[in-house]
């Protein structure tokens, strides 16, 4: 007979129960928030749950744009080599400044090790990008090369490079993944790109300086912020026309990031050095409320409920986080240097 004590069926469900504690799968876990902090040089993750950091991922040179695969296991986020230059400094200096080209790139991240896989090449300085519905394909925005990438995450290979307007920015797939859009800075255009043929259908003007776009989930409108005229703009794709400014914010706000949540009957606008979330309801295009979230919020992203709106707020080094019932902040957490996009797992 063997001397070892026979556990009672307590103590080993007590055991059964802490093994499984312990191998959790990531995505069981809380959500998570993922925050690109430009000069941090890192992405910092956030518990949903708690709202605290839990984790800071060093990425490479200038993190900025930041999204999630369509099944969370890897995270994208757009580096660059490109030296950050302020505002007041003439073009001309800046363009005098040391760039390091082996620094651009996208960067993938494995989300359950949180641990950087690769560098994928997808053209000089990129900044934002979007995925493909299947999750295949990143269009990212070249924007000191006035081009878009048509990147293939799984062979690492550029499929296409695509002429857009200067200085593209912000990249949007439709929702049916048939057409791309491409906010040009510069030229206060949008390109239409279908991504069938890689060919711009057409650029269509819109306020000045876009900065981001967001679709109508049909993928038949889309709206555009313009920074420089505090402007938001409609568009319909692909046609292009017509082209509606339909809310005009105050002098001082500069949108930026745009999100629309439907079943509440919102969009969400981001105002920059406006320090502000704008709420514009999505029937009748007015505004319902000014949000004061932080310094300069650029990036947002809003949970799947729709019941939190994560801001990023670059020069004070952390992310509000917005309780849409309310409409108001319910907590400011630290991350790292320059936060500038935002991602969401939950």
């Amino acid at each position: 007979m063997s001397s070892r004590r026979s556990r009672s069926p307590r103590t080993g469900a007590l055991a059964l129960w802490l093994a499984c504690v312990a191998f959790v799968p990531l995505s069981a876990q809380a959500g998570r928030v993922y925050v690109s902090n430009e000069d941090g040089q890192s992405v910092t993750v956030i518990d949903t749950d708690r709202l605290e950091a839990i984790a800071t991922i060093p990425v490479g040179k200038r993190p900025r744009g930041i999204e999630l695969s369509p099944d969370g296991k890897r995270l994208y986020v757009a580096l660059s080599g490109l030296p950050k230059c302020p505002p007041t400094m003439p073009d001309e200096e800046c363009a005098k400044m040391e760039r390091d080209l082996k620094a651009d790139g996208v960067a993938v991240i494995d989300t359950e090790s949180q641990k950087l896989v690769t560098v994928l090449h997808a053209g000089s300085d990129p900044e934002q990008f979007d995925l493909s519905p299947d999750g295949k394909l990143l269009f990212v925005a070249n924007e000191d090369a006035a081009q878009a990438s048509v990147l293939n995450v799984e062979t690492g290979k550029v499929e296409a490079r695509i002429k857009v307007g200067e200085e593209p920015e912000g990249v949007r797939v439709s929702p049916d993944g048939r057409y791309v859009l491409v906010t040009n800075e510069s030229d206060s255009t949008v390109s239409i790109i279908d991504t069938r043929t890689y060919k711009v259908l057409r650029h269509v003007k819109v306020g000045k300086r876009p900065r981001d776009a967001a679709f109508t989930p049909d993928g038949t409108r889309a709206f555009v912020t313009g920074e420089f005229d505090a402007s938001l703009y409609r568009i319909a794709v692909p046609e292009g026309e017509p082209v509606e400014k339909v809310v005009q914010f105050r002098k001082d706000a500069l949108p930026m990031a745009v999100v629309l949540d439907v079943p509440r009957n919102r969009i969400y606008v981001s105002t920059g050095r406006g320090r502000t979330v704008a709420v514009v309801a999505l029937d009748t295009l007015k505004l319902i409320k000014e949000i004061e979230v932080g310094t300069r919020p650029w990036g947002i992203a809003l949970s799947r409920d729709g019941r939190r709106l994560y801001t990023a707020n670059g020069p004070s080094n952390d992310v509000s986080v917005v309780d849409t019932e309310k409409l108001e902040v319910i907590r400011k957490i630290p991350v790292g240097r320059g936060p500038w996009g935002v991602a969401i797992d939950d």
